[in-house]
């Protein structure tokens, strides 16, 4: 049984104080959940701050981004060991801001994520379409060449300590959302790509999670589909009440 996570990528918003401020206050309100892990992305600013402030608690940290060397004259990036040394678990990989903003490549997408799983770190690899791209009726080609390239090279094991996280570029921060029908159509797609390279027993554990204007109101349809195994939460995870709702959404 796959266990499902919830994941909120804060962007660039939350200051030191602000971050430590908002985990306080989850926390009391997800302390009863059981059925799933719970993961928060400061900006790198604030991860030592927010790795804090969640010990003891269950919630992890992520990174938003990482350089693939160990150390170097890369002006501006982050290595993996920086980001264990800070208090993070976890690092998002290849979102499609990254892509966009800053010319990211399937190739260095793969270079990034071997570095974290060399730290120890847990990468959350996103992929998505554009909405030329869906309405051309190339989702599924665009997935394959984003997995294919993304993931090249890694053994089975490897892969089993990847999370993937399925954000269709339409839907992100735009208040339109992938229908649940939709997202499992691409969720199994990618679970079928998974199987097909790395086999089934070594993948069958994977967790797929759902990205693009996920809320309250949605969460429920949306979990309910049998390849969704998580949501990677933009900016309904920037107030405690509508992620604490979003994490609690079964007893609702």
């Amino acid at each position: 049984m796959r266990r499902p996570v919830i994941a909120g990528n804060w962007k660039m918003y939350k200051t030191r104080g602000e971050a430590a401020a908002f985990i306080e206050g989850l926390k009391p309100r997800i302390a009863a959940v059981r059925y799933c892990d719970v993961v928060v992305a400061p900006p790198f600013t604030a991860l030592a701050e927010a790795a804090e402030a969640a010990r003891g608690s269950g919630i992890g940290v992520a990174a938003q981004d990482v350089h693939w060397d160990t150390e170097g004259a890369h002006t501006g990036d982050i290595a993996p060991g920086m980001l264990v040394d800070a208090g993070c678990s976890h690092v998002i990989i290849g979102h499609s801001e990254r892509r966009h903003d800053h010319g990211e490549t399937d190739e260095q997408v793969n270079r990034k994520l071997r570095a974290a799983l060399a730290a120890g770190l847990t990468p959350i690899v996103c992929v998505g379409e554009t909405l030329d791209e869906r309405e051309n009726d190339e989702t599924q080609k665009v997935l394959e060449r984003q997995f294919r390239r993304g993931f090249a090279g890694l053994t089975p094991s490897e892969f089993s300590r990847i999370i993937v996280a399925y954000e269709p570029v339409w839907a992100i921060g735009t208040g339109r959302t992938a229908t649940p029908e939709q997202a499992q159509e691409s969720h199994a797609y990618l679970r079928g790509l998974a199987r097909g390279q790395f086999g089934k027993e070594q993948v069958q554990g994977v967790r797929i999670l759902y990205g693009g204007s996920v809320k309250p109101e949605n969460i429920e349809g949306l979990m309910a589909q049998p390849d969704l195994d998580g949501a990677l939460v933009g900016g309904a995870s920037l107030k405690v009440d509508s992620f604490a709702s979003i994490i609690n959404y079964p007893s609702a």
